[in-house]
């Protein structure tokens, strides 16, 4: 494959249909693919596509507008929008049956209110708090489920769902997800008592889906798995222990190489001081891009079979590795800051993954994808 891009993102959209595959042989539940923040990087319509054609039955958002433009490019599948703010246009997304994330009454109220100036019955899934004390009704779980509940006997709402989330699924036994779980179970109850029989209840993430088949119920959503990455590697293994294959390669030109001798200051600040006579290469890709500024030495890039380390800090628009005095890259090059040229089934024993770019700016593999920014064009393969 040849490219006048500077730096692109190559997505193989077969990995993503393995992986969805695969995670759905965990579960005898339906799948809820969520395409929430550009499809993790990867490209919201291109994976929301082949994730329904694998056999997701659902589609999840955190944002209404990520849920319109599905609508706007004609994809007809259930979508459930989780993060709307009271402000949000809930006469758009009633009117293009999205169904709607309600954590608490206020958001009941408008919801409601824009079902009355349509004379449509707006789809909520109650949203309860069971832990993890970000989204959801904790305290007055039991009046949003009354006002939803009256809601629906007048035939102003449907009630599809109630779902919560976990928040620390990716530590697989730990006792809070057993805690999680039951507070999970006691909201049902309280739900049924009111006469409120949702379709479906939902709480499984990735981590859940891959671990804890007590927490499926009735869908089961895939996130960061579906698009080949762990969870969590240091408590769950990385993609290949856990079968997944990732989906996306990134890669940049090689910009300038040059020799450089023994002392010379690397990057802004002079952070880094070369030891030896070596070769440095500057790759056209830097924080504007999505690379983080704090990556350190434990990242870098693949030319050829080669790693090459970065050295000194990462500037806006470039970075610098340290190619070795024997190196043969050349201007023009390709160079994998993720994965290789060779294969998109790939390990950090071959190349660099989004696992070890986490690892050297103290962080983790989803904010690795998810900030890729719309510089890194998009090439979509398999």
């Amino acid at each position: 494959m040849t490219s006048n891009n500077r730096a692109e993102a190559l997505v193989d959209l077969s990995a993503i249909e393995m992986n969805v595959k695969h995670l759905m042989t965990k579960s005898a539940k339906p799948a809820l693919a969520v395409v929430k923040a550009d499809a993790y990087g990867h490209g919201l319509i291109p994976v929301a596509e082949r994730a329904i054609s694998a056999g997701a039955t659902w589609l999840g958002v955190a944002l209404l507008e990520e849920a319109l433009t599905l609508r706007d490019r004609g994809i007809s599948a259930p979508i459930l929008a989780w993060l709307t703010p009271i402000t949000d246009d809930f006469e758009a997304a009633v009117q293009s049956n999205i169904d709607l994330g309600v954590p608490s009454v206020e958001h009941l109220h408008r919801v409601l209110a824009a079902g009355d100036v349509l004379r449509k019955v707006p789809r909520v899934h109650l949203e309860v708090d069971t832990g993890m004390s970000r989204g959801g009704a904790l305290l007055e779980w039991r009046e949003l489920l009354q006002t939803a509940a009256n809601a629906q006997r007048t035939g102003r709402i449907k009630i599809v769902g109630i779902w919560s989330h976990f928040a620390r699924a990716d530590e697989p036994g730990h006792n809070f997800n057993r805690q999680q779980r039951d507070r999970f179970l006691e909201s049902i109850e309280e739900a049924r008592a009111l006469g409120v029989q949702p379709e479906i209840i939902h709480l499984s993430n990735s981590a859940a889906t891959i671990n804890d088949s007590d927490s499926h119920f009735d869908v089961v959503r895939l996130g960061i798995a579906m698009y080949g990455l762990s969870p969590d590697v240091e408590k769950m293994g990385d993609s290949f222990k856990l079968q997944l294959r990732p989906a996306l390669s990134l890669r940049a030109r090689i910009h300038l190489v040059k020799d450089v001798p023994a002392g010379s200051q690397v990057g802004y600040g002079g952070t880094a001081i070369t030891k030896v006579d070596t070769k440095l290469g500057v790759i056209s890709m830097g924080y504007a891009d999505g690379v983080p500024r704090n990556a350190d030495h434990r990242a870098g890039v693949l030319i050829g079979n080669k790693k090459s380390p970065i050295i000194g800090r990462v500037s806006m628009d470039q970075f610098v590795v340290d190619l070795g005095k024997e190196s043969q890259a050349r201007a023009g090059d390709w160079a994998y800051l993720i994965g290789s040229e060779k294969s998109h089934s790939y390990t950090s024993d071959t190349c660099y993954t989004a696992d070890s770019w986490a690892a050297a700016c103290g962080t983790i593999n989803y904010e690795i994808v998810t900030r890729l920014g719309p510089r890194v064009k998009r090439i979509y393969i398999g």
